[in-house]
């Protein structure tokens, strides 16, 4: 039986003073920035985090602002550029600890971010953020039905909550029927907080989808912004994308490839949008023999 690490829990200040969350496995090699997806929290890394420190990283899985144990942000600064610029600070810090640029791992908003913040970072004054870009079912061109999809499971129970945990689970085995539904909620929870009313509602805050600045409102704002960093993009890459993704088809892959000659790409099979979750081991191979490569 594979013994699990027990991660330590490390705070950052954000680009708007905000406080930032994150678990840390590992505690001497070189630093790999993780970033969840829209709506998750850092735990969706804990398999991926374990294995990267087995390796002889040191795996920063983060909650993103608005998620999770991360503050929620007074002014509901959810834009995609806020995303950027929490990881760039992050980074930058993680930098000036270890010696060297971190190695960013992205899926999804987190990839936007990730990709946001290398690619408008100022090259040519030598001012990389990262040392290496990974993004996780995401590219600047997506399938609109598909994110209207995602959104529209992130929407349906925002505000409502669910009765208890296992009815959360329960909406969500609806929402992704080919994944096995686990042995337990207990992971599930930490996605959960529990309201003064007594219902449960997601782990992060409305506002990030229908406050004043929420992510997404100009969608082809947003894929001119994130085709241009693509085009800026000199470090190592990676585009892991889900076999099955409702989001990124193989034309949006091709696009990206186009944009990134460089970048290498990986089909997980049997994967949708959340391949971490879905095919955690092929997923972990895929990334971690990205790694090693560097």
């Amino acid at each position: 039986m594979t013994r699990h690490l027990t991660p330590a829990t490390a705070t950052f200040i954000g680009a708007a003073g905000n406080k930032l969350v994150a678990d840390v496995f590992g505690d001497s090699g070189s630093p790999v920035l993780l970033l969840h997806g829209g709506g998750q929290t850092r735990h969706a890394w804990f398999k991926t985090a374990e294995e990267i420190a087995r390796k002889g990283h040191t795996a920063y899985a983060l909650d993103q602002r608005g998620h999770g144990d991360s503050e929620w942000v007074a002014n509901g600064a959810y834009e995609f550029s806020d995303y950027a610029a929490d990881a760039k600070v992050v980074a930058v810090e993680l930098a000036r600890r270890s010696g060297v640029r971190p190695i960013v791992i992205g899926a999804s908003l987190g990839g936007i971010a990730a990709l946001l913040a290398e690619g408008q970072s100022e090259h040519d004054k030598g001012a990389n953020v990262f040392s290496a870009l990974v993004l996780v079912d995401i590219t600047p061109r997506v399938d609109r039905t598909g994110v209207a999809k995602v959104l529209g499971f992130m929407r349906a129970r925002a505000k409502e909550g669910f009765e208890s945990i296992a009815d959360a689970a329960q909406a969500v085995a609806d929402y992704l029927p080919q994944r096995p539904r686990p042995k337990s909620n207990e992971g599930l929870k930490k996605n959960l907080r529990l309201s003064p009313d007594g219902r449960w509602r997601w782990h992060w805050d409305p506002r990030f989808l229908d406050g004043p600045r929420a992510a997404g409102a100009n969608r082809r704002v947003l894929e001119v912004a994130l085709t241009e960093a693509a085009r800026r993009i000199a470090i190592p890459a990676l585009l892991v994308r889900g076999a099955s993704s409702e989001l990124v088809k193989e034309a949006h892959a091709k696009e990206f490839l186009e944009l990134v000659p460089h970048a290498e790409y990986v089909d997980v099979s049997g994967a949708r949008h959340m391949v971490a979750g879905d095919r955690n081991d092929h997923f972990s191979s895929a990334v971690l023999s990205f790694i090693e490569r560097l």
